[in-house]
């Protein structure tokens, strides 16, 4: 591939609210400084030590400028037609999709994001003499110190922030090309793609060599307000989640147990930091600033208010909604009975995160019950309604009022622990089984499986199976469920090799009927035909990138 100079991103991104010099994700920097203006200016080298922030992803924005759920079967886009999210319900995904280039987390983005790291690596390799120069190491101690300590950090953050966009890039197209330093405009450098387990042990080296560099709590810090920086437990979750991914069907063919036990011990390595716990609420956790002040929370995108997630997603029928990625019935139907199914309402004793997560005909949202009956408010049949009888709740406020323009906080958690705890659940159930205990784990997969439907509720059902398989099942169902909306499914299928299943099955939605004494009933219908191709197990790279490779990039297979 021929790499040539990317700009580092001059854009403001609000992502916390403070810092070194306050606002420490304010990534307003001059693209046209110089290495000489960076040795002398130690202001440009803190926005440079700021900037590989930038290209995070923001799951509001992934797909269509809302959720990725749409390209799973977790939702269908109700509102709008010829989307980005057809491109993948429908098998078209290709080398010139537009979908390549547009969303959170694209080709461009990720990259972006480790130049800017890559840059600031290279141009702050002398910082030391950089703030010596700008700082009174006589008069003002204190400050020098605390510059000293900040560089410290921000070059193991900048580490750690190349391997989560590798482990975004690798998620998405398998082996990608591996690059770490700083090319310029006049580059013209041929680099050849890196096959995905060597972008693998990459994302791994860089996590275990930096990941005692970085801060381990900002919160109880002396610097709180720096909370939103990479630390730690961040960096662990990632590994995490990257091995994992290594150790599944898609990238395991043989099943090589060693890569699950990898992948356990990666787990294990955050539970043992003794730092995360799960939230008291589920469904409170995802709302306004719950989500940053929880200690279930590792690392979160942060936000300004505003009320764009509510204007993509409330119901139309609510003034200022568009309907946006409504919940399939497939997956409604998978949450599961609490007691005794009510056949006159069957969302009745569910698993309290179905209410936590979806809208259901007959429940309260926007200051209304939902009727989406003939004649109801929601009727079904009105324009950009519903097309499969639910809306979605989690993350959004409600009764926000947008027509007056209410506002609500919207923080991205990219990693939490009830993922870690289901990540450890899984590979400790391929590797040991559902309750093998190997020396140095203290907990089981079957144990860490049960703390996180413990939260949810301590009705559901014990899990009593015993064979790795069954329990494999279980844990894939936990992930469906606690999981849902936050950008997990698409990839959790991919990697299961489960896509080419699953995703060729229709989305299913349900109508409404109401009787004349009041009483709703249902009927189960096909709301949209899906399909998906077995060359989509990878994204493809763009028709430019392969042109301007002269060779060297080869296609993903199937485009």
């Amino acid at each position: 591939m021929k790499f040539k100079y990317v700009p580092v991103l001059a854009a403001v991104l609000l992502l916390g609210s403070s810092g070194c010099e306050k606002d420490f994700l304010d990534t307003k920097i001059d693209i046209y400084a110089t290495p000489v203006t960076i040795a002398t200016d130690r202001a440009t080298l803190f926005s440079f030590a700021n900037a590989f922030y930038a290209s995070l992803p923001y799951g509001f924005t992934s797909l269509d400028n809302n959720l990725f759920a749409a390209a799973s079967d977790e939702a269908q886009q109700t509102t709008v037609y010829n989307t980005n999210a057809q491109i993948f319900n429908q098998g078209g995904l290709n080398s010139n999709s537009i979908v390549m280039s547009s969303g959170s987390g694209t080709y461009k983005s990720l990259y972006d994001g480790i130049r800017a790291a890559n840059f600031f690596l290279d141009y702050s390799k002398a910082w030391r003499s950089f703030i010596a120069l700008n700082r009174d190491t006589v008069s003002d101690p204190t400050g020098y110190n605390k510059d000293k300590l900040f560089m410290g950090w921000y070059r193991g953050e900048a580490h750690i922030a190349r391997a989560y966009y590798y482990s975004e890039l690798a998620k998405r197209y398998g082996g990608v090309h591996l690059i770490t330093q700083t090319l310029q405009q006049s580059d013209n450098i041929q680099v050849a793609k890196a096959g995905y387990d060597e972008v693998v042990n990459f994302i791994v080296s860089e996590v275990d060599k930096y990941k005692d560099s970085l801060q381990a709590d900002w919160k109880t810090s002396s610097y709180s307000d720096q909370d939103g920086r990479f630390t730690q437990g961040a960096a662990l979750a990632i590994k995490s989640r990257v091995l994992l991914y290594a150790a599944s069907p898609l990238h395991n063919t043989t099943n090589d147990i060693e890569k699950w036990k990898a992948a356990a011990a990666a787990a294990n390595d955050v539970i043992k930091l003794n730092h995360y716990s799960l939230d008291a609420s589920y469904g409170a956790y995802f709302i306004a600033n719950n989500t940053l002040t929880s200690s279930e929370t590792i690392f979160a995108v942060r936000r300004p208010a505003d009320n764009a997630p509510e204007t993509r997603n409330y119901p139309i029928s609510t003034p200022g909604g568009s309907s946006g990625v409504t919940p399939s019935h497939n997956l409604v139907s998978d949450y599961e009975y609490i007691g005794t199914p009510d056949a006159a309402d069957p969302y009745k004793n569910r698993d309290p995160r179905l209410s936590a997560s979806i809208v259901t005909n007959g429940s309260s949202w926007n200051g209304r019950t939902i009727d989406e009956s003939a004649g109801g408010t929601d009727d079904m049949r009105k324009a950009n309604t519903s097309k499969t009888g639910y809306y979605l709740k989690k993350f959004l406020t409600d009764n926000l009022n947008l027509v007056q323009g209410g506002t609500a906080l919207h923080h991205w958690a990219i990693f939490r622990y009830a993922e870690i705890l289901l990540n450890y659940a899984e590979a400790m159930n391929e590797a040991y089984g559902p309750d093998g205990l190997p020396s140095g784990y203290t907990l089981t997969a079957r144990q860490a499986l049960q703390m996180v439907r413990a939260r949810a509720s301590s009705s559901l059902p014990a899990v009593t199976i015993t064979s790795v398989s069954a329990f494999r099942d279980v844990v894939k169902h936990e992930r469906r469920i606690e999981l849902a909306f936050e950008d997990h499914r698409y990839w959790d299928l991919l990697r299961w090799k489960d896509a080419e299943t699953v995703l060729n099955q229709p989305i299913q939605g349900v109508s409404v009927t109401k009787s004349a004494t009041g009483a709703f009933s249902y009927q189960v219908f096909n709301a949209a035909t899906r399909v998906f191709k077995s060359s989509m197990y990878y994204y493809p790279f763009s028709q430019s990138e392969i042109v301007n490779s002269n060779g060297l990039l080869v296609q993903n297979p199937g485009y």
